[in-house]
């Protein structure tokens, strides 16, 4: 697993907690992650809400492509549908 680069903000209710302790939950939050954050997990949960054709995409094709490109379009949404 590569542990990418991000600044994390992390509180720990137990006031007494070893330095491995915390090095194993923030290990386990970098890996949950990079588990949600995998292009084919998030096209899974959104779809595209393009109002310029009055359209909603769920074709997961189509919304990685338009992800994808670099171009932003007015009026096209991303919506989560989880």
């Amino acid at each position: 697993m590569n542990k990418s680069n991000r600044d994390l903000l992390v509180l720990f209710k137990q006031e007494l907690m070893t330095p491995q302790a915390i090095e194993q939950e923030i290990g386990w939050l970098h890996e949950l992650l990079f588990n949600v954050e995998r292009l084919d997990n998030f096209v899974s949960a959104h779809e595209l809400i393009d109002l310029n054709k009055y359209k909603i995409l769920n074709d997961s094709f189509e919304i990685k492509r338009i992800i994808r490109s670099k171009k932003e379009k007015p009026f096209v949404f991303l919506n989560n549908v989880n």
